[in-house]
């Protein structure tokens, strides 16, 4: 992807995602961020995942972000992190006690570019586990998975496309009827390795 971050910019929008949704709940203003970098003010779709750390296993605690690039990735990173927090439908709100066992994940997206084939079936094989998320839309449903979830599950292309298909609340084979369209994108992923901890770049290991 031709936008990057350097080890410091993923650290900073981590901290700008922890620091966002700590601010939130203890009643305070959004951090400033005035003085980011003209790089980290480049519209930019981003999701913050939160993962509840139990022992040595994840559980995911919310997940929001913008597919699209309709804001500076700053007041991205900060207006998703709150919504991953606070508003994330299957959960209920993450309370300030339980800030000290999550971990949190920031995902930088380039923009979705819709797969063209001439048949449905081929769309498996334009699909990389481990560099592509993926969105499915059909009518007014819409589903979109990070690529980091296929590898975290162990899908195959064509489980990723019927698990996207199922997150659209569609039937999970839509994605091989004809009018719905497939788009995938990629992602630059930094994540908290244990809560407040050091902050690293996730390299993904696909099939």
């Amino acid at each position: 992807m031709s936008f990057e971050l350097t080890q410091s910019e993923g650290e900073y929008l981590v901290r700008l995602a922890r620091e966002s949704i700590e601010a939130k709940l203890g009643g305070r203003d959004h951090p400033d961020t005035s003085d980011a970098p003209a790089k980290m003010r480049t519209p930019c779709g981003v999701f913050v995942t939160l993962n509840k750390l139990t022992g040595n296993a994840h559980r995911l605690r919310g997940c929001i972000g913008f597919p699209y690039p309709v804001m500076p990735l700053v007041e991205a990173v900060k207006d998703a992190a709150v919504n991953a927090a606070l508003k994330d439908p299957r959960f209920d709100a993450v309370t300030s006690r339980e800030m000290g066992s999550i971990v949190v994940e920031v995902s930088v997206l380039t923009p979705p570019e819709v797969i063209e084939v001439a048949r449905p079936d081929e769309y498996p094989a334009q699909v990389v586990i481990g560099r592509d998320g993926l969105i499915v839309s059909r009518g007014s449903n819409r589903g979109l998975l990070l690529p980091q979830v296929p590898v975290e599950w162990g899908w195959d292309a064509e489980e990723f496309l019927t698990q996207c298909c199922l997150k659209a609340w569609l039937l999970p084979d839509a994605w091989l009827t004809p009018g719905t369209e497939v788009s995938r994108f990629r992602a630059i992923i930094y994540a908290e390795e244990e809560p407040r901890g050091a902050v690293r770049r996730v390299e993904l290991e696909g099939s």
